[in-house]
């Protein structure tokens, strides 16, 4: 609803990047620089820290056997060609910038409550 996260999930926020706008940007960064298709993804680690990364193809942030960090998904994005070039076409960050605007913070709020 682009209205922004509340609670605990807007301090860990606050905390661990510096703002909401600060996490933005970087989310943003993880999406845009991902090389073909993937993901980007919050997260959160077993110590409860906030963390962003991206992954290729199919693989999430759960895959310790592939060699990723274990981590908690709360929020991804589809970075895969199929889910915006019928309306986006070759401008992923117009697709990454709206997606920021649909989140649902109570539902990433309740996942990193979990």
């Amino acid at each position: 609803d682009g209205s922004g996260p509340t609670g605990d999930l807007a301090n860990a926020i606050d905390v661990t990047f510096g703002s909401l706008d600060k996490m933005k940007k970087i989310f943003a960064k993880a999406a845009a620089t991902r090389f073909g298709s993937g993901w980007a993804w919050l997260t959160v680690n077993a110590n409860g820290d906030l963390c962003i990364c991206s992954t290729a193809n199919q693989d999430n942030p759960l895959m310790t056997e592939l060699g990723m960090c274990g981590c908690t998904p709360l929020l991804c994005l589809d970075v895969w060609e199929h889910a915006y070039y019928l309306k986006y076409r070759n401008l992923r960050p117009d697709y990454i910038k709206a997606f920021f605007n649909l989140i649902n913070w109570e539902k990433v709020e309740e996942n990193f409550l979990s």
